[in-house]
Protein backbone atom coordinates (compact mmCIF):
# COMPACT_ATOMS: atom_id res chain seq x y z
CA UNK A 1 0.00 0.00 0.00
CA UNK A 2 3.01 2.27 1.06
CA UNK A 3 4.14 2.18 -2.88
CA UNK A 4 1.42 2.72 -4.42
CA UNK A 5 0.48 5.46 -2.40
CA UNK A 6 4.11 6.96 -2.84
CA UNK A 7 4.06 6.25 -6.86
CA UNK A 8 0.21 7.67 -7.56
CA UNK A 9 1.42 11.26 -7.53
CA UNK A 10 4.39 10.10 -10.05
CA UNK A 11 1.29 8.16 -11.99
CA UNK A 12 -1.07 10.91 -12.08
CA UNK A 13 1.59 13.76 -13.30
CA UNK A 14 2.78 11.00 -16.71
CA UNK A 15 -0.97 11.21 -17.31
CA UNK A 16 -1.32 14.51 -17.13
CA UNK A 17 1.93 14.98 -19.53
CA UNK A 18 1.39 12.83 -22.06
CA UNK A 19 -2.64 13.78 -22.37
CA UNK A 20 -1.70 17.70 -22.73
CA UNK A 21 -0.93 19.33 -26.12
CA UNK A 22 2.51 20.57 -26.59
CA UNK A 23 3.07 24.52 -27.56
CA UNK A 24 2.30 23.86 -31.15
CA UNK A 25 -0.66 22.19 -30.80
CA UNK A 26 -1.78 24.24 -28.24
CA UNK A 27 -1.27 27.53 -30.48
CA UNK A 28 -3.57 25.91 -32.93
CA UNK A 29 -6.29 25.39 -30.33
CA UNK A 30 -6.25 28.96 -29.37
CA UNK A 31 -6.60 29.77 -33.13
CA UNK A 32 -9.49 28.16 -32.87
CA UNK A 33 -10.88 29.00 -29.78
CA UNK A 34 -11.15 32.32 -31.30
CA UNK A 35 -12.85 31.34 -34.30
CA UNK A 36 -15.47 29.53 -32.50
CA UNK A 37 -15.59 32.06 -30.40
CA UNK A 38 -16.56 34.44 -33.24
CA UNK A 39 -18.89 32.00 -35.04
CA UNK A 40 -20.73 31.67 -31.41
CA UNK A 41 -20.43 34.08 -28.27
CA UNK A 42 -21.86 31.55 -26.53
CA UNK A 43 -18.77 28.81 -26.95
CA UNK A 44 -17.82 27.18 -23.97
CA UNK A 45 -14.72 25.17 -24.75
CA UNK A 46 -13.56 22.60 -26.60
CA UNK A 47 -14.82 18.80 -25.74
CA UNK A 48 -12.44 15.29 -26.09
CA UNK A 49 -15.68 13.65 -25.86
CA UNK A 50 -17.46 15.63 -28.77
CA UNK A 51 -14.26 15.15 -30.63
CA UNK A 52 -14.35 11.29 -30.01
CA UNK A 53 -17.77 11.00 -31.35
CA UNK A 54 -16.89 12.85 -34.44
CA UNK A 55 -14.39 10.63 -35.10
CA UNK A 56 -16.07 7.21 -34.69
CA UNK A 57 -19.09 8.46 -36.34
CA UNK A 58 -20.47 7.49 -39.49
CA UNK A 59 -22.18 10.35 -41.77
CA UNK A 60 -25.56 9.80 -43.57
CA UNK A 61 -24.31 12.84 -46.20
CA UNK A 62 -20.72 11.26 -46.54
CA UNK A 63 -19.25 9.87 -49.72
CA UNK A 64 -20.11 5.76 -50.53
CA UNK A 65 -16.40 5.62 -50.04
CA UNK A 66 -15.00 7.61 -46.96
CA UNK A 67 -18.35 7.32 -44.83
CA UNK A 68 -16.14 7.82 -41.28
CA UNK A 69 -12.99 9.34 -40.53
CA UNK A 70 -12.27 5.06 -39.52
CA UNK A 71 -12.81 4.43 -42.76
CA UNK A 72 -8.86 5.96 -43.83
CA UNK A 73 -7.83 6.36 -40.27
CA UNK A 74 -9.07 3.03 -38.17
CA UNK A 75 -10.90 3.29 -35.16
CA UNK A 76 -7.55 3.50 -33.01
CA UNK A 77 -6.03 6.82 -33.65
CA UNK A 78 -2.68 5.15 -32.46
CA UNK A 79 -1.95 2.87 -35.07
CA UNK A 80 -1.58 3.62 -39.18
CA UNK A 81 -3.78 4.51 -41.84
CA UNK A 82 -4.34 3.50 -44.86
CA UNK A 83 -6.19 6.32 -48.03
CA UNK A 84 -8.55 4.02 -50.49
CA UNK A 85 -5.52 3.94 -52.73
CA UNK A 86 -3.66 1.96 -50.48
CA UNK A 87 -1.19 4.47 -49.04
CA UNK A 88 -0.07 4.61 -45.46
CA UNK A 89 -1.32 7.47 -43.59
CA UNK A 90 0.05 8.32 -39.69
CA UNK A 91 -1.70 7.85 -36.25
CA UNK A 92 -3.96 10.65 -35.77
CA UNK A 93 -2.95 10.63 -31.76
CA UNK A 94 -0.88 13.05 -30.55
CA UNK A 95 0.96 10.19 -28.69
CA UNK A 96 2.37 8.10 -31.35
CA UNK A 97 2.88 10.99 -34.04
CA UNK A 98 4.09 14.29 -32.13
CA UNK A 99 4.34 16.59 -34.86
CA UNK A 100 0.96 16.03 -35.56
CA UNK A 101 -0.94 19.12 -35.59
CA UNK A 102 1.51 21.51 -34.84
CA UNK A 103 1.51 23.61 -38.68
CA UNK A 104 -1.81 25.16 -38.66
CA UNK A 105 -1.66 25.39 -43.00
CA UNK A 106 -1.33 21.44 -42.68
CA UNK A 107 -4.25 21.11 -40.26
CA UNK A 108 -6.25 23.31 -42.11
CA UNK A 109 -5.44 21.44 -45.25
CA UNK A 110 -5.92 17.99 -43.74
CA UNK A 111 -9.46 19.36 -42.28
CA UNK A 112 -10.76 20.65 -45.65
CA UNK A 113 -10.26 17.33 -47.70
CA UNK A 114 -11.40 15.24 -44.95
CA UNK A 115 -14.20 16.66 -43.86
CA UNK A 116 -15.29 17.51 -47.20
CA UNK A 117 -15.19 13.99 -47.87
CA UNK A 118 -16.65 12.60 -44.47
CA UNK A 119 -19.23 15.62 -44.02
CA UNK A 120 -19.44 16.72 -47.33
CA UNK A 121 -19.03 20.31 -45.91
CA UNK A 122 -16.70 22.49 -44.12
CA UNK A 123 -16.04 21.73 -40.36
CA UNK A 124 -16.78 24.21 -37.47
CA UNK A 125 -13.93 25.72 -35.49
CA UNK A 126 -16.10 24.01 -32.56
CA UNK A 127 -15.06 20.03 -34.72
CA UNK A 128 -11.75 21.29 -35.35
CA UNK A 129 -11.36 21.98 -31.86
CA UNK A 130 -13.09 19.16 -30.50
CA UNK A 131 -11.45 16.36 -32.70
CA UNK A 132 -7.94 17.58 -31.73
CA UNK A 133 -8.63 18.07 -28.27
CA UNK A 134 -9.26 14.21 -28.23
CA UNK A 135 -6.48 13.40 -30.80
CA UNK A 136 -4.03 15.07 -27.84
CA UNK A 137 -5.45 13.25 -25.59
CA UNK A 138 -4.87 9.98 -27.04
Amino acid sequence: MTRFVILLPVLLAAAAAQAAPGPAQQAELDAYTGMAKAADPNFGGFSAARGQALFLATSKTARPDTPSCTTCHTTDPTKVGRTRAGKEIGPMALSAKPDRYSVMADTEKWFARNCDSVLMRACTPMEKGDFITFMTGQ
